[in-house]
C-alpha cells in the first residue's frame, strides 16, 4: 500500500493529522461524477469506480460518516454507485439535489420537500429556448427531477455552445425563482438555497464532527470548499482535495491536495482505510 500523500498547505496538514487522531469524529464528504464515478459523454453511463465501494466499505466503519453529496437525485446516485445493500455501508448518507433529498443507507429511503414550481415551468420553456437560440446539435437536457441541466459536450464546439447559452438560461432561471450553476460544460437549473456548502455545514453540524475531509472536482463543489474554510476558520480541521482535472483549475488552486481523478481518490480512500485500521 502506498503512503499518505502529503497536503501541499498547513490547513490541509492539519486536517489530515486530525483525521488520522481521531477518525471515529471525521466526516468524509466526496462529490459523485468526477470524484468517485469517471466523467463520461452521457451522464446517464455514469458508474462509480470498480473499487470505489470496496474502498468506502473499508473505510466507513471505522469513521463518523460518510456522505456522499451531489446534484443528481440520490436514488439515481445509489444506483449508479451501487452503494445499496453493501456490507460496511450501513450508515452511508447520500445528499442528493445538493442536500433537498437524503438516503440513508441504514432505511434505504429518501427523504425530500416539496419541489420548487420553477423547476416545472422551465421544463415547458426549456426546450423551445434552445431551439431559438440555435445552440447546435448535441446540445441536450437532463432530467434530474428537481433540477434542469443542459449539456454541450456533444456540441460540435462544446465551449461556444456553452458560452452562448449562459445569458439565456440566466434569464429563464431568474424569471422562475431558479439560479444557473455552471459546470464542466454544463448549466444547471435548479431552486436557490441549497449547494453542496450547505448540505455539507449541516450534516457536519447535525453529526458533531470533530473534522471533515471533502473530495469533489468540478465548480458546484466550491461551496462545499469554502464551508471546510469556514469550519476550520471556527477550529474544527478539514482537508481539501481535488479530484484532478485540467477543466477545473480553481478547484486545483484552492485544495490542500489534487489526486489523479476518481482512481486517485479511491487510491487515496483504500490508503487512508488501511492507516486507520
Amino acid at each position: 500500500m502506498d503512503p499518505l500523500p502529503t497536503p501541499q498547505t498547513q490547513p490541509g496538514r492539519d486536517g489530515l493529522a486530525a483525521l488520522l487522531a481521531q477518525p471515529r469524529t471525521a466526516l468524509i464528504g466526496l462529490d459523485f461524477d468526477g470524484t468517485l464515478a469517471p466523467i463520461v459523454a452521457d451522464p446517464e453511463q455514469a458508474r462509480a469506480h470498480p473499487d470505489a465501494v470496496p474502498a468506502l466499505a473499508e473505510l466507513a466503519p471505522q469513521v463518523a460518516s460518510v456522505a456522499v453529496i451531489t446534484g443528481r437525485p440520490p436514488e439515481v446516485a445509489v444506483r449508479y454507485g451501487g452503494f445499496a445493500g453493501v456490507p460496511g455501508l450501513e450508515h452511508l448518507t447520500v445528499l442528493g439535489h445538493y442536500g433537498a433529498e437524503r438516503w440513508d443507507a441504514a432505511t434505504g429511503t429518501v427523504s425530500a420537500p416539496p419541489p420548487h414550481p420553477g423547476v416545472a415551468a422551465v421544463r415547458t420553456e426549456l426546450p423551445r429556448l434552445l431551439e431559438r437560440a440555435g445552440s447546435g446539435e448535441g446540445t441536450w437536457i437532463e432530467e434530474k427531477g428537481r433540477a434542469l441541466a443542459v449539456h454541450t459536450r456533444r456540441a460540435a464546439d462544446p465551449q461556444a455552445a456553452f458560452e452562448s447559452l449562459r445569458g439565456p438560461l440566466a434569464d429563464l432561471a431568474t424569471r422562475h425563482g431558479l439560479i444557473v450553476e455552471p459546470g464542466r460544460l454544463v448549466l444547471e437549473l435548479r431552486p436557490p438555497g441549497m449547494d453542496k456548502g450547505v448540505a455539507l455545514l449541516d450534516h457536519a453540524r447535525a453529526i458533531g464532527a470533530g473534522c471533515v475531509v471533502y473530495a469533489g472536482d468540478d465548480l458546484g463543489d466550491l461551496p462545499a470548499f469554502a464551508a471546510v474554510d469556514k469550519l476550520r476558520t471556527n477550529g474544527t480541521p478539514g482537508l481539501l482535495i481535488c479530484s484532478g482535472s485540467t477543466e477545473v483549475s480553481e478547484l486545483a488552486e484552492r485544495a490542500d491536495l489534487v489526486v489523479n481523478g476518481p482512481e486517485g481518490v479511491v487510491d487515496l480512500l483504500r490508503t487512508l482505510a488501511a492507516q486507520l485500521g
